[in-house]
């Protein structure tokens, strides 16, 4: 029921989370701890459900080197980790029927150093390479009855096999060294990387020997050229999710968009099937002009699951899930009353039920879809606090395997049964976390614009008993969540522990709500997103006593970024410093300028710039800069294609040119995100000198 006290409607959903209480000498978590973290990588599970495998990534404290290797123990947990020896790198796990491990691994072979597929039989130890191409093998997928293999990687869209000795790319007809983009290319650049036309990640299907080897040339799933071209898993975030082997091993569920002149304003991702016959594949949701993904065969070869949007153009549009009869090729919308959409699908063994995550309301849970009449039911796999669920494998004895992280902790493997609390697998972190004091998080929630009920958390250090300055993040997204996961870039947890209560809220525009919700920030930027944050950190200080609203900094990024932008000009007393990081500064150049023009565009109503200008000028912050005032530090990377570094650049001249204490940090290596070890590092301490120049801790500026 709604109140008109923003303190009474956030009280009765409050709740708090807090680690057990440790000895006072324990030290805070700090930026050193969040770079040098153990991470859980890519994970499997064998057929008979007794053993997992899964990916550490160290890093070197001193050197910043990281390290990811392959780990094995039983699902039982009786038997200690086992490392398994690679010789080199190791990431994407997989079982094959037999229980041998498939893995990739750029393990050097004489003077051949490239990121190859190789096996070992877990144990014995005995590794076999798997591939042997001269091309970089991307990623691979086993075939149900482990007698095929399909891999991955760039190649040229005429080469008939997986790597040719000339390059496909036609942007480079030389002699000198200019990219040359031919009309109706389309990406010119995407995400981080300059796009070679004529090269694609192109997906074949290659027999495995009785010595486990991959032998013949190959078959394109992508077909004879002139067919289909275009990216196989999509780029720059797709993977094995976009790629499944048929229940009886004969054909390739896959997911692609034609690349041409219309794929930088198309979100028409189909799923295709190829049977590796040297025909074109087929094109089972041609009918829908929006996205649709995350192929998913039933074990018993009756049905496909896939997810799909219905609103060509719209990235965050809800996914619902759909099924294909196999036998007769009818398709029905299962999850079409379920206001959640779709992360990840899953089958069970006895193909009697669908397992998908999706967010809900600041978790991610799992949850169980029957294929029949499409209810959905949540699995409780963490009672009280469910966190982030991912990576779910259900067994054939019901329980399920999967990983859980929070703004406490990153991921580490659990294994459980629904309804109570799983059995922790892994050590990634948990002993390293457990000698960090601890902070405590709590949920809130008000009445934001439209009168609609609006969730945020508050994260601060549980050993401060006063007053302590805070910090509102803003996330990214727009259409995300600062929801209860752990986070490598935007922490909560390193933030509170430098002494800082921390505010998230999820303006309108945010997921895990329903789509009404999410959609409430389209042609809002500047409106409803801003009503959220203002009420929203009003209602967090009148909750918690301890936060001091008058002694605040903000920050954030991507949109977020945007935001500090934006309350530059339109919010501009409220805060002593803003940190922006890749933040649209003038729409204008952001609409020419970006490469997925789809999101931009139907952010402002679905048109571009010269179609409705006033619709992107209306939230523009450029036009606000008269009235900037506070302190700014403008953090970007150069390899940021998405809002490209001159954003940063115009905002930073900006402020100097109005003489507003501002600093400019800039990543020529970095792209949207810092990813480096040693550039995390400089972005958190330039951050925190930054926040520690404006605010005051215990009455003294530090």
């Amino acid at each position: 029921m709604k109140t008109n006290s923003l303190l009474r409607a956030a009280a009765p959903l409050a709740f708090a989370f807090a680690a057990p209480a440790l000895a006072q000498q324990a030290a805070p978590f700090s930026p050193q701890d969040l770079v040098t973290l153990g991470r859980l990588g890519g994970t499997a599970v064998s057929p008979d459900g007794k053993t997992v495998a899964y990916i550490i990534t160290s890093t070197d404290p001193a050197n910043y080197k990281r390290t990811p290797t392959l780990w094995v123990r039983s699902t039982d947990g009786k038997t200690a980790p086992r490392r398994i020896d690679t010789g080199g790198s190791a990431s994407d796990p997989a079982f094959a029927p037999d229980g041998s491990l498939y893995y990739l691994s750029d393990r050097k072979v004489g003077e051949a150093e490239t990121t190859q597929v190789w096996k070992v039989d877990v144990a014995s130890g005995v590794t076999t390479q798997v591939t042997a191409f001269k091309t970089e093998v991307s990623g691979f997928e086993l075939s149900p009855n482990g007698k095929r293999i399909a891999v991955w990687g760039d190649i040229a869209r005429d080469c008939p096999t997986f790597g040719c000795d000339h390059d496909g790319n036609t942007a480079l007809p030389g002699p000198g060294t200019g990219r040359h983009y031919k009309d109706g290319t389309g990406f010119v650049r995407h995400w981080d990387a300059w796009e070679t036309p004529g090269n694609y990640s192109r997906v074949f299907a290659f027999d495995l020997g009785a010595d486990g080897k991959a032998s013949g040339v190959g078959k394109a799933a992508d077909g004879p050229v002139g067919t289909l071209t275009g990216d196989s898993p999509g780029k720059p975030f797709g993977g094995g999710e976009d790629v499944a082997w048929a229940a009886d091993s004969q054909s390739l569920f896959f997911v692609a968009r034609q690349a041409d002149r219309n794929e930088p304003t198309s979100t028409n991702l189909d799923i295709w099937q190829s049977k590796f016959d040297g025909a074109a594949p087929q094109n089972l949701t041609q009918a829908n002009k929006a996205t649709d993904n995350t192929p998913a065969p039933s074990p018993d070869g009756k049905w496909l699951a896939y997810a799909a949007m219905a609103r060509p153009g719209y990235e965050a549009d809800r996914l619902v899930v759909h099924l294909i009869n196999l036998q007769t090729g009818e398709n029905r919308e299962l999850t079409g009353g379920w206001d959640r959409s779709v992360a990840s699908l899953t089958w069970t063994p006895d193909s009697k039920a669908l397992i998908a995550t999706a967010e809900d309301v600041l978790d991610t849970p799992a949850f169980r879809i029957d294929p029949v009449n499409g209810r959905v039911t949540r699995l409780i796999l963490n009672p009280g606090r469910e966190g982030h669920i991912g990576n779910v494998v259900p067994l054939k004895d019901g329980r399920l395997v999967y990983t859980r992280d929070s703004l406490d902790a990153p991921a580490e493997l659990f294994i459980g049964k629904p309804g109570k609390a799983g059995a922790r697998l892994t050590d990634v972190a948990a002993s390293t976390l457990a000698q960090r004091a601890p902070v405590v998080t709590q949920r809130f929630s008000f009445k934001g614009a439209d009168g609609d009920t609006v969730w945020g958390q508050i994260t601060k250090p549980s050993w401060i008993k006063g007053k302590m300055p805070s910090v509102l993040f803003v996330h990214g997204g727009p259409q995300g969540s600062y929801n209860d996961s752990w986070s490598n870039r935007w922490n909560a947890r390193v933030w509170a522990s430098q002494g800082y209560a921390i505010v998230s809220v999820d303006f309108h525009g945010s997921t895990g709500y329903g789509q009404a919700f999410t959609d409430g920030i389209n042609r809002q930027w500047g409106g409803k997103p801003l009503e959220d944050l203002q009420k929203g950190f009003a209602a967090a200080i009148a909750l918690d006593g301890q936060i001091d609203g008058d002694n605040a900094c903000a920050a954030g990024a991507s949109y977020g970024g945007y935001m500090m932008n934006w309350i530059a000009g339109n919010w501009p007393d409220r805060f002593k410093c803003l940190i922006q990081h890749d933040g649209v500064f003038d729409a204008r150049a952001m609409a020419y300028e970006t490469e997925e023009l789809w999101f931009d565009e139907w952010e402002h109503g679905g048109h571009p710039y010269y179609e409705a200008p006033e619709e992107f000028e209306k939230w523009n912050p450029v036009n606000h800069v008269a009235k900037w005032k506070t302190p700014m530090l403008v953090i970007t990377g150069e390899k940021d294609f998405r809002i490209p570094y001159t954003q940063g650049l115009a905002a930073f001249t900006a402020l100097q040119r109005r003489g507003i204490p501002s600093e400019l940090l800039v990543f020529p290596d970095e792209n949207h995100w810092v990813l480096k070890a040693k550039n995390s590092l400089q972005w958190h301490q330039t951050s925190f000198n930054w926040l520690d120049r404006w605010l005051k801790k215990d009455g003294k500026a530090e």
